[in-house]
């Protein structure tokens, strides 16, 4: 489980409820911030307004999203790096052919892949564009998951906003009454505080996470296609070595280097 994720969700709520009941109310002070009907409107009318902008099944996938962000990116760049070394040495030594009975020792799915088509005696360019087409396939998918957040972090502080000005309308019917305007505004505004924490502790979050493991598992991939259109040109596996390393930063460098070391001694 990604603990980062759990932690920040657990720790916004846990800092908004201090600060409401740190007050003079205690407590008790919880009770002016829940009203079922602003409930309602806000989160009714954000993800309302969100299945409009999208098919059903969209709308679904978007829900289940949410539980991805704890769940962590299985990617281990410098392993990986290690790996297509790995097959690059088998190919120099023993052929394009022998990586056929290596590929069936692989767990990841596009790496299988790539190296079956190039197995196949596929033409590079060919190769490139098979993969990258699939590339471009999962950054999609994830596109559209991230973009229903985004469209409910939109919606959220609208709906409050709108929610609020029914408020404020019923509020101004009843002047007559002046005891009654404090707390009618109040509840106006919750409108506006459900909103603002639908958008800011649930949805943009949640919407940047999936960004970050996105942008994780597309660079992944891409070192992926050019390590195995090196090993398809017949590059040397050191040439092949310092081209992927470049991806990783200094640091993940110097681990790598140190591993490798490790693994030949």
């Amino acid at each position: 489980m990604d603990i980062a994720s759990l932690l920040g969700l657990i720790l916004c709520a846990v800092l908004v409820v201090f600060g409401i009941v740190s007050g003079d109310d205690g407590m008790a002070a919880l009770m002016f911030f829940w009203d079922p009907a602003s409930v309602l409107i806000t989160f009714g009318g954000a993800f309302s307004a969100s299945l409009m902008s999208v098919s059903m099944s969209d709308f679904i996938g978007g829900l289940k999203s949410f539980t991805l962000i704890f769940k962590p990116v299985n990617v281990n760049v410098p392993e990986m790096i290690q790996q297509i070394i790995d097959l690059s040495n088998v190919a120099r030594k023993e052929g394009l052919l022998s990586l056929e009975e290596a590929a069936g020792n692989l767990d990841d799915p596009f790496m299988k892949k790539g190296i079956l088509l190039i197995v196949d005696g596929t033409d590079p360019e060919l190769v490139r564009g098979i993969l990258e087409s699939e590339l471009n396939s999962i950054e999609g998918r994830h596109k559209t998951k991230i973009g229903f957040w985004e469209t409910v972090s939109s919606m959220g502080p609208a709906w409050g906003m709108i929610g609020t000005l029914i408020g404020l309308v019923i509020m101004l019917q009843h002047m007559s009454d002046p005891s009654t305007l404090g707390p009618s505004m109040a509840v106006a505004l919750i409108t506006t505080f459900y909103g603002s924490m639908l958008a800011n502790w649930i949805c943009t979050p949640v919407a940047n996470k999936l960004k970050t493991n996105n942008g994780i598992e597309i660079e992944a991939k891409e070192i992926m296609i050019e390590g195995l259109l090196s090993i398809q040109a017949g590059e040397n596996p050191r040439v092949i070595e310092e081209k992927l390393k470049s991806f990783l930063a200094p640091n993940e460098r110097t681990a790598s280097a140190e591993e490798g070391a490790g693994g030949e001694a």
